[in-house]
C-alpha cells in the first residue's frame, strides 16, 4: 500500500458500509463469505478497508442485506482516480496560506520566476501548448507572485544549485532570473537559501515539495512529478516533510552566502 501503508479512504468507507448493512440485516460475516464464495478473512479485510471491496462482494452483500442497490453503487468510487492532479486545490491553499516553505530540485520556484523564465518553460512543454495558453499561464503565475508583497505572509525557499545552473531560456533569461532572486530576497518576509552540490545524499533528492500553513494553522504538503500531484494533510506525512525541509535549510548556505553565490553565478554568464 502506498504512503505509510494507509488504504484509500474509499475502500475504508465502502467496507464500513458493507459491515453496517450486514449488521442491520443480521447477516454474519461467515454467511456473507459463503454466499460470495470468499473465505472469511478476505471479507474481513474488505470490510476493514485493507483490501478493495470487489464488485462480486458488493453485489452479493447488496442482495443478501437488502441494500436496494446502495452498495452496488459504490463500485465506481473504488476505481483509481482518473484525475491525478491536485493543482487547483494546491493553488487555492497557496492563495490563503500564511506560510509557504518550498524546496526546488531542478527549477527556480514558481513564485520567484521571471515572466521570461516561465515563458521559456511553458514553450518547451510536451505536449505543446498554444501561444494563447502559454501567455495565460505566464500571466497566472505572475498573479500568484503578488502574494510575495503581503508582508504578513512568510516565504522560505531552498533551491538546489543544479536549478540555478540549468540555463532555462539561455544566459540572458537566467541573468534576469538571478536579479529577481536577489531582489526578492531583500523583502523581509522572503528568505532564499541555496543548497550547493557536492554534499552527497540530502533529504530532498526525492524531489521538490512545498509546505503550506493555513490561517487556521492547518498544515499541508504538496508534491508533483510528471503531471501527478498530491496535496496531503495527514499529520505524519506533513511532519516528515517538515523535518526534511528543516534539514535542507541546515545544509544550505546562509541567506547572505546564498546572495553572494547567486551574484557570482550572474557575473559568470
Amino acid at each position: 500500500m502506498l504512503r505509510n501503508s494507509r488504504p484509500p479512504i474509499a475502500w475504508r468507507y465502502c467496507g464500513g458500509q458493507i459491515k453496517m448493512w450486514r449488521g442491520q440485516a443480521d447477516v454474519t460475516r461467515e454467511e456473507l463469505a459463503a454466499e460470495a464464495n470468499y473465505d472469511v478473512e478476505t471479507v474481513k479485510s474488505m470490510e476493514q478497508g485493507r483490501r478493495r471491496p470487489t464488485l462480486r462482494l458488493l453485489q452479493v452483500a447488496d442482495q443478501l442485506c437488502g441494500a436496494k442497490g446502495f452498495l452496488i453503487a459504490a463500485e465506481e468510487y473504488l476505481l483509481p482516480e482518473r484525475d491525478l492532479t491536485r493543482v487547483p486545490e494546491f493553488l487555492a491553499a497557496e492563495a490563503e496560506a500564511v506560510a509557504v516553505q518550498g524546496f526546488e530540485l531542478v527549477l527556480v520556484p514558481g513564485l520567484l520566476q521571471t515572466e521570461e523564465y516561465t515563458r521559456a518553460l511553458m514553450t518547451v512543454r510536451i505536449p505543446p501548448r498554444t501561444q494563447e495558453k502559454i501567455e495565460a499561464d505566464v500571466a497566472h503565475r505572475a498573479q500568484r507572485q503578488e502574494r510575495l508583497d503581503e508582508e504578513t505572509v512568510l516565504f522560505n525557499f531552498v533551491i538546489y544549485e543544479a536549478a540555478l545552473r540549468t540555463l532555462v531560456g539561455g544566459p540572458e533569461v537566467m541573468k534576469g532570473q538571478f536579479r529577481k532572486l536577489l531582489e526578492a530576497g531583500e523583502q523581509r518576509n522572503v528568505f532564499i537559501q541555496v543548497l550547493p552540490v557536492g554534499q552527497g545524499y540530502f533529504p530532498g533528492m526525492g524531489g521538490a515539495f512545498t509546505l503550506l500553513e493555513s490561517p487556521e494553522c492547518e498544515q499541508f504538503v504538496y508534491t508533483e512529478c510528471q503531471g501527478v500531484s498530491s496535496l496531503d494533510s495527514e499529520a505524519q506525512r506533513v511532519s516528515t516533510m517538515a523535518k526534511r525541509f528543516a534539514m535542507l535549510r541546515m545544509q544550505a548556505l546562509s541567506e547572505e552566502e546564498s546572495r553572494r553565490f547567486i551574484s557570482t553565478l550572474m557575473e559568470e554568464l
